[in-house]
């Protein structure tokens, strides 16, 4: 068995293939590199072979999305530690000993690194920042990333520190974890995947850090635009697939809350005129009533099978209300005393 396994999820990615591959190989000595394709319709695949023969090809009969694109590759892949990477991230100099130094406490399932934004280098990125948490109400908010609102990274988020969830942009997790509990939930598709992941594992006391001594660079919204009505679709669905599946309370009062602040969502979309976004809510909550059954169903076979929850890295906050009415636009500026 290989130690780590670098994968790289691809689908008609190939500019950013030529753009960023070279920086995973240059950076990465020691670790297999492997792109696993989602059964793209560009050139690729004969791309790779012909200008990277080091890299390995992993191709998917399918375009599953992210979830099943990644179940799927990482059955064929031998290795102690996955790092899943997006295609579109520029890695950096020594990234990837911090995050394997954190990797020898056995009780740390999986890490992250600090991901800024690279278009905008001194700026957090949405997806990941520095550490992924859940407030309340189970809304994902970052160290550099509160909603809508970017920090600049002026070394404020630089230690080490255990988070609630570990974006899959760029995870490092350990491979016997990552089968023992079921992957990716492919009905997910895409978008709130690694939340829901970490959360399933966390079920059983393991752990997520961000470790930013580690540094990368992700353009963001490559595959799906972050404005897109699909992407509001696929968040706003997920993240209630995801509360009925992991809620650890009496669930149908949680469930309803969110509904509500849901809803208030949508207001805001139809008094902003964005009419395709309010119908994604829509659409999401339709689409979940009619899911219910299996997921309660999943939800029951969690709690039969869960250890220890480790609730570290939840906030008991609401962080809409310190966004949006607070005025609260630096992770710095909640109240620490709120978190797990």
């Amino acid at each position: 068995m290989e130690e780590l396994a670098i994968v790289i999820l691809n689908w008609n990615g190939r500019s950013y293939l030529e753009k960023f591959l070279p920086s995973a190989i240059k950076f990465s000595s020691g670790a297999r590199i492997i792109v696993a394709d989602n059964n793209s319709t560009d050139d690729s695949i004969p791309f790779i072979k012909q200008n990277f023969p080091m890299v390995e090809i992993i191709s998917n009969e399918a375009n599953g999305g992210f979830s099943k694109g990644y179940n799927d590759a990482l059955k064929k892949v031998d290795a102690k530690f996955y790092l899943l990477l997006n295609s579109d991230i520029e890695v950096t100099a020594d990234w990837l000993s911090p995050l394997m130094e954190v990797m020898k406490d056995p009780k740390v399932a999986g890490c992250q690194p600090k991901v800024l934004s690279f278009d905008n280098r001194d700026y957090f990125e949405h997806a990941g920042a520095s550490g992924g948490y859940l407030d309340r109400n189970y809304y994902p908010f970052c160290r550099g990333r509160i909603m809508d609102q970017f920090e600049p990274d002026q070394g404020q988020y630089d230690g080490n520190t255990e988070v609630f969830w570990a974006t899959g942009a760029a995870m490092l997790i350990r491979s016997k974890l990552f089968h023992d509990y079921g992957g990716f939930d492919e009905s997910f598709f895409a978008h709130m995947e690694e939340i829901d992941l970490c959360w399933r594992i966390k079920k059983h006391g393991f752990k997520f850090l961000a470790v930013p001594k580690s540094v990368v660079y992700h353009v963001g919204g490559g595959t799906l635009p972050y404005l897109s009505p699909k992407k509001s679709f696929l968040n706003f669905r997920n993240s209630l697939f995801m509360i009925i599946k992991n809620h650890e309370g009496i669930l149908f009062p949680k469930l309803f809350h969110r509904l509500l602040l849901d809803g208030l969502a949508g207001v805001r979309f139809l008094f902003r005129g964005e009419f395709n976004h309010l119908w994604s809510i829509i659409k999401a909550h339709w689409t979940t009533f009619t899911q219910l059954p299996r997921l309660l169903k999943q939800r029951k076979q969690l709690k039969l099978k869960s250890g220890e929850f480790n609730p570290k890295g939840l906030y008991k906050g609401n962080i809409l209300w310190a966004r949006y009415v607070k005025g609260v636009k630096k992770f710095s500026q909640l109240n620490q005393r709120l978190f797990n």
